[in-house]
Order: C-alpha cells, then sequence, then structure tokens
C-alpha cells in the first residue's frame, strides 16, 4: 500500500510539474503570435508606402 502511495505522489507532482511546463508555453506562444501579427502588420505597411499597391501577402498567387 505504501508503495502506492509514493507512485500515486510522483505521478501527481509529474502531472503538476507538466502543468506549469504547459501554462508557460502557452504564454510564450501568445507573446510570439503577437509578436509575429505586429511584423506582418510592419511588413505590410512598409510594402503599402513603398509601392503603393497591395501587400504581397495579401495577392493571390499567379497560378490562380
Amino acid at each position: 500500500m505504501t508503495d502506492l502511495e509514493e507512485r500515486i505522489a510522483h505521478l501527481t507532482r509529474s502531472v503538476e510539474d507538466l502543468s506549469d511546463v504547459v501554462a508557460r508555453q502557452a504564454g510564450e506562444i501568445a507573446t510570439l503570435e503577437r509578436r509575429v501579427r505586429l511584423l506582418m502588420e510592419r511588413a505590410a505597411a512598409a510594402e503599402a508606402a513603398n509601392d503603393g499597391t497591395v501587400p504581397l501577402a495579401d495577392q493571390r498567387p499567379p497560378h490562380w
């Protein structure tokens, strides 16, 4: 019985550690998504300012 209690305690600790890792990674992913969105907006604004045309990201590929 003691062996089972020890195993449960270790498994509980492992689950808590993994939960902390997932929560931290979710925060990092959200930050990265915001940064990518900002960079895409800046690139689109720069393209529009230089050419005055539709940004490349919004253009259809030539084979369509």
